[in-house]
């Protein structure tokens, strides 16, 4: 197999990178990447020394990707799908893309893994202003973006998906389990419902519902009624 990709089926930003995998039907060996098991991690640490995933292999090209967003950006430029490109040809639509890709890792993402890691740290070493500011920051960003989705395509251009999307659908599903949305920000919330029920998105709840045991907040992700992962 050409594309290896070194992932675990819970991690969010991992989310990321199987969308547009299974959004394109690419061909890749996903390799699971166990981080608390000694030999894993040794293991996975040769490939990519920082053991931070997901980190996609070319074994053809004898290159090393690092990090969700230029692992797609290299798919489109290396390994174009048939269904769609993840970033547009066209300038303007090129920077808006990488814009609100840049807003959801940013501004969603990312305050909600601060949110999530506080769960498990050592008694006493909290950060209970960290904490509550990074829930300020994602409730400033669902407002944000619940105004900017009703005029937008996003999950719904030609019936593709594009980075922006990949990048929504983590940051969305799992901070709903940390910060639920206002019922007000009808149009995000119709957002993520699409993105959901998409069956690209659908394939990667499906296959990390098994872990969410493990997931540290008593609410957990969301999954489409009847969503099974591929064989």
């Amino acid at each position: 197999m050409t594309l290896k990709l070194y992932y675990h089926p819970l991690a969010s930003f991992c989310w990321k990178a199987l969308i547009a995998l299974y959004e394109n039907e690419t061909p890749f060996e996903p390799v699971l990447v166990d981080l608390a098991d000694a030999s894993s991690r040794e293991s996975f640490a040769k490939v990519w020394p920082l053991a931070k995933f997901p980190v996609l292999r070319d074994e053809v090209r004898g290159t090393t990707i690092a990090e969700a967003t230029a692992i797609i950006e290299y798919l489109d430029a290396f390994h174009p799908g048939r269904r769609t490109r993840f970033v547009s040809t066209d300038p303007d639509r090129s920077w808006q893309t990488r814009m609100w890709d840049r807003v959801f890792d940013h501004y969603i993402h990312e305050p909600m893994q601060k949110i999530v890691t506080d769960r498990i740290r050592p008694e006493g070493k909290g950060d209970p202003f960290g904490v509550e500011q990074a829930r300020t920051q994602i409730r400033e960003a669902y407002a944000l973006l619940d105004r900017e989705v009703g005029t937008r395509e996003w999950a719904r251009s030609g019936g593709t998906l594009s980075l922006i999307d990949c990048a929504a659908a983590p940051a969305l599903i799992y901070a709903e389990t940390v910060v639920p949305l206002d019922p007000a920000h009808r149009d995000l919330m119709a957002y993520l419902d699409r993105l959901i029920a998409w069956p690209s998105v659908a394939r990667v709840l499906a296959e990390a519902e098994p872990y969410f045991k493990f997931y540290p907040v008593e609410t957990k992700p969301r999954v489409r009624p009847g969503a099974r992962p591929s064989q």
